[in-house]
């Protein structure tokens, strides 16, 4: 990464430690990885670049949304709990192609989750199956037999 980013990757790196916690920042984006950032066209950041694998889309309200590479990245470094929500045998093959979560078919969650947080889905094995946001809270996830629970971005079937 050149010079004239490096304020920016500074900043990234506090939004993404202050979003998903200490250490994501770094797990997001070493400090000896090829970073690139796309730019709109006011100079904001918009897309960031990993070694060729886009990691995350930095949204208008100054948070990011995982990609796959991105949700594996975070999974790596931080607790394995942490923004994940884990689903049954029954929603593998659909979330990996990309497709919601529904609370029916949620079995654990990570009780710091809230409505609108960015989320890793992952199946019974803890094996990453997409990323996405957030429809319900911990507690409704878990409560709830009916509605969205994760509004599913991209799958990793998707991204292979």
């Amino acid at each position: 990464m050149t010079d004239s980013y490096g304020s920016d990757l500074a900043d990234l790196r506090v939004v993404a430690d202050y979003q998903f916690g200490a250490g994501a920042g770094d797990a997001l984006f070493p400090a000896t990885a090829d970073i690139e950032l796309s730019r709109s066209r006011s100079g904001r950041p918009r897309q960031v670049y990993v070694d060729g694998e886009r990691v995350v889309s930095y949204g208008t309200d100054g948070r990011f949304t995982l990609s796959v590479s991105g949700g594996r990245r975070l999974r790596a470094a931080l607790d394995e709990s942490a923004y994940t929500v884990t689903v049954g045998d029954e929603s593998i093959p659909f979330v990996s192609d990309g497709k919601n979560a529904f609370a029916k078919f949620v079995t654990a969650v990570d009780p710091d989750v809230r409505s609108g947080d960015e989320v890793c889905v992952v199946g019974p094995d803890g094996e990453l199956l997409g990323v996405g946001r957030a429809e319900l809270s911990a507690d409704a996830m878990l409560d709830f037999e009916t509605g969205m629970a994760v509004r599913v971005r991209e799958g990793v079937g998707s991204d292979e």
